[in-house]
């Protein structure tokens, strides 16, 4: 009776381990790293950090290989690849910890996560969607000071934690309907004014269509509803409106535009 009991507290604990696991990787935990609410609103700023990471590297290859409209020659990122491994190991050796800021905490998993997606792609390249890629935001791939983070855990379970949902605007799931590839990195220096143009150029871009009565807009708004908040309350029309230059009228119903997920490529 003893050997059945602990047979059955060793598989209550295995499958526990095994859903922990699964939440981990569909970006529910943290992953071990640290999370910082941003206080809003956000200022840019090096001065708040034990840490600056240097991206410049990053920005090299993105003003090579990014157009203007985002759009990405991932033939050249494939003959370049030496390069991106190199900038994906010097932020593998970082230690992400509570002695950096938001700032640099924002900058330097907006660009892990965004450099990681394009080695996604170079790694599974020639392809249609990175959705045809098995485990593309679950598998453990991103490293950082000796773990394997997934792109959903760093989108998930770091980022949209860290009560900035321009976040969204920022990161880039290499297709279509997503937001454009920004071809410079982002840095603690900078972030409150390239989230700010990222956000303003998405609305506004033609992968919404704001109009005051019948707006139609894109599906990341229906993926991550809670995100989008004006005075603490759940107000998605009302978050566009602080950035779209036309206004949607308040109680027009919102529809969202289906999400092309062919490859952002040039």
């Amino acid at each position: 009776m003893k050997s059945i009991k602990y047979v059955l507290l060793l598989s209550i604990a295995a499958l526990t381990l095994q859903s922990c696991n699964l939440l981990s990787a569909a970006g529910v935990g943290s992953q071990a790293q640290p999370v910082k609410e941003v206080t809003q609103p956000l200022t840019s700023t090096t001065a708040n950090s034990a840490v600056n990471v240097n991206h410049e590297q990053w920005t090299g290859l993105l003003k090579t290989f990014v157009n203007d409209k985002g759009l990405v020659d991932y033939k050249g990122f494939k003959k370049n690849e030496q390069e991106l491994d190199e900038y994906l190991d010097m932020l593998a050796s970082k230690d992400p910890n509570n002695d950096w800021s938001p700032q640099e905490l924002l900058a330097y998993y907006i660009n892990l996560y965004n450099a990681q997606t394009v080695k996604l792609i170079v790694d599974n390249y020639p392809t249609k969607s990175i959705k045809d890629i098995s485990g593309a935001w679950t598998k453990g791939r991103a490293r950082v000071d000796g773990r394997e983070l997934s792109l959903g855990g760093i989108e998930n379970g770091i980022l949209r934690k860290m009560n900035e949902p321009r976040i969204h605007f920022a990161i880039n799931c290499a297709s279509i309907s997503c937001p454009k590839l920004l071809n410079e990195a982002y840095t603690a220096a900078k972030i409150n004014e390239q989230l700010d143009q990222v956000t303003k150029e998405f609305i506004n871009s033609k992968k919404n269509e704001i109009s005051a009565k019948n707006p139609k807009i894109s599906s990341i708004f229906s993926f991550y509803p809670k995100d989008f908040k004006v005075d603490g309350e759940q107000d998605i029309a009302g978050y566009i409106n602080k950035y779209s230059t036309t206004k949607i009228d308040a109680g027009a119903p919102l529809t969202y535009k289906e999400y092309d997920w062919n490859l952002n490529e040039q």
